[in-house]
């Protein structure tokens, strides 16, 4: 099995490849002397030529035979490669390798405060998460509407907390939940890719990461394509809730800045639609004594 400086070198190459995957010659201004290429994209030593760098050079790169890339090396890279801020910045992490010991880390706890300020927002779903997916709380609302197929208390339970990445690709509920599932997958493992990259000796995200390869064939081809990005960027999310049906719901993402790697979501729906009828009606059912969250027929 890769250590965790292994893997990073072996992330930085898949990275790069891809991108050089999805761009042309001629999009660069490149002549395009016809013929079929062995790959699709861009050649190294074209992206090399492009930068103003020796083919050798990006060569030892893309191998992470190369740790010490300067600035003004890698911003030239991300220039030729268009890539857009995340990327950049994912680019940046992955060529800066870090060394140290992957171990295994204390769970993760949720201060008094945080559960406090999250009571606070009532028939408003919020829930918090840790820094490797895992629910570390939420509300009724937030239970109610992301997983009333599971205990409310899943979260205080040793071992027993609900992991939101997870639940994306191995719960059918999850799947069904999400109007475009596919969106939110990707998504998801946009995000899961920069986690990686910000804890590379995570030995509780590295198992994550594999059982999730292992037993998610969506999973595992979207992790070889590298996506990038932070969920936080997607504002808006459309739901097919068994109880209440569809809902447009707002998705606001907020970085706990006292707790490293949590973070809170919120749902909200905009007022007067029929988004904001549903999500009442679900905060109601999920504020019953014995709330009943599967279908009425």
């Amino acid at each position: 099995m890769l250590g965790a400086m292994e893997r990073q070198r072996s992330e930085l190459g898949e990275f790069l490849r891809t991108r050089r995957a999805r761009l042309r010659p001629e999009d660069l201004g490149l002549p395009d002397y016809g013929g079929r290429r062995r790959v699709p994209g861009l050649r190294r030593e074209e992206l090399a030529q492009l930068a103003g760098v020796s083919a050798g050079y990006y060569t030892r790169l893309e191998q992470g035979q190369s740790s010490n890339a300067s600035e003004a090396v890698l911003d030239a890279i991300a220039r030729v490669l268009r890539l857009d801020e995340t990327e950049h910045a994912h680019l940046r992490s992955l060529a800066r390798l870090r060394t140290g010991t992957p171990r295994r880390p204390r769970p993760e706890r949720l201060r008094p405060a945080v559960r406090v300020m999250l009571d606070a927002f009532g028939d408003t779903p919020a829930v918090v998460m840790g820094c490797r997916y895992d629910v570390l709380a939420w509300n009724r609302a937030a239970h109610a509407l992301l997983a009333g197929h599971l205990p409310f208390e899943a979260p205080e339970q040793p071992g027993g907390r609900p992991n939101i990445a997870r639940l994306v690709f191995l719960d059918p509920h999850t799947r069904e939940l999400y109007a475009d599932w596919r969106t939110k997958a990707r998504d998801t493992v946009a995000d899961v890719r920069m986690a990686a990259v910000r804890r590379p000796h995570d030995a509780v995200l590295t198992g994550l990461i594999g059982e999730l390869t292992v037993h998610s064939p969506e999973f595992a081809a979207l992790w070889a394509a590298h996506p990038v990005q932070d969920c936080a960027v997607r504002f808006t999310r459309e739901f097919r809730h068994p109880l209440v049906g569809a809902m447009t719901l707002n998705n606001e993402i907020m970085e706990l800045s006292n707790d490293e790697g949590q973070r809170m979501a919120v749902f909200t729906a905009s007022p007067g639609t029929p988004s904001a009828a549903a999500l009442r009606l679900l905060a109601g059912l999920a504020g019953e004594d014995e709330p009943e969250l599967t279908p009425r027929r």
